[in-house]
């Protein structure tokens, strides 16, 4: 007996139906509701995302720079720009700058501090160099002691360091000048004589941070691989040429780094020819960062001091520039 096509149709449909097709679970289209809750609503976003977290971390350090950085810098340039004292500010422009280029006891302060730059920082990057050498030895005995030995001095305050020389340099009872009369020599005016003053400082700073840069340059010759050396003696060159060779080039990145830094240190030189000689004798050992002190402090210029102080900001950015481009890698 033969089905009519709808009854086939239909006899098919159930077939199918009880068939594997008809185990499989139809697919479900996305609501806008969960079986966990109502979504979220896609205008609101969280605030510690991966993409924020490290901007959050770094914002402490951010505001502290911003609050006691650069809101400084920015007023003192604008106070650079006025004239008076206290709550009489004044607009004035450049005159500040003009009336420095003008002022001969500047150009004496900054005479001074550049005679103190060109005789101190080579000597004591010499001296330092020379000692770094010397505790890198193999054969120096005790050598941990004598690098600490080495490194107190620049521990010592700086304040406590020209206390303590203006009692050594003292004219009368002062230990060097004890020291000089054992071998006949006169008593020097270490700190009354224009001459002497300035060579007094630069012995003070000469004692106080040699020893910080030998053990930087320490540091540097310790990393030095030994096999270049050894590589250099089979070729047959002797200490002067492995020292020219190799130790200088090994260490240009240590030398430009203590070139710059005793630069700049020293052409913001203060605390020490401030306690031992008060800028004296006659503006002898007068630096800029001391004359600046003098006119904000003292006079209550705040306007000129702070020209003062971006002049002298301008002064280091320009030879720590110079000082890189000569002592940089040429690559």
């Amino acid at each position: 007996m033969s089905l009519a096509p709808s009854e086939r149709l239909g006899a098919t449909g159930d077939a199918a139906a009880d068939g594997p097709a008809a185990r499989r679970v139809p697919k479900r289209r996305h609501s806008g509701t969960s079986p966990a809750g109502p979504a979220r609503p896609s205008g609101r976003r969280r605030l510690l995302t991966r993409g924020s977290i490290p901007y959050v971390l770094i914002m402490p350090a951010v505001l502290g720079f911003a609050v006691f950085k650069a809101y400084p810098i920015a007023a003192s340039f604008w106070l650079s720009l006025t004239t008076g004292n206290g709550d009489s500010q004044q607009f004035a422009g450049l005159d500040n700058y003009r009336r420095l280029l003008a002022d001969p006891l500047f150009w004496t302060a900054l005479r001074n501090t550049a005679l103190i730059l060109v005789v101190q920082v080579p000597l004591m990057l010499g001296l330092a160099l020379l000692v770094a050498l010397g505790l890198n030895h193999s054969k120096v005995w005790l050598r941990p002691l004598w690098r600490l030995g080495v490194f107190i001095p620049s521990l010592t305050g700086l304040v406590a360091t020209g206390v303590m020389f203006s009692v050594i340099l003292n004219r009368d009872a002062g230990l060097l000048n004890w020291v000089l009369s054992l071998f006949g020599i006169d008593p020097v005016n270490w700190l009354g004589s224009s001459f002497w003053a300035r060579i007094g400082v630069v012995l003070v700073l000469t004692w106080h941070y040699t020893g910080y840069n030998a053990v930087m340059y320490l540091a540097g010759l310790q990393g030095i691989p030994k096999e270049l050396y050894e590589a250099a003696m089979v070729d047959g060159a002797g200490p002067v040429r492995r020292f020219l060779s190799i130790t200088l080039p090994q260490l240009r990145p240590i030398l430009l780094l203590t070139v710059v830094l005793s630069t700049i240190g020293t052409l913001q030189l203060f605390d020490e020819p401030y306690v031992l000689t008060g800028g004296g004798p006659d503006n002898a050992t007068l630096t800029v960062t001391m004359y600046l002190y003098d006119n904000g402090f003292k006079y209550f210029d705040f306007g000129y001091a702070s020209a003062l102080a971006y002049a002298l900001a301008l002064i280091v950015s320009v030879l720590g520039v110079l000082q890189v481009r000569l002592m940089g890698e040429r690559r």
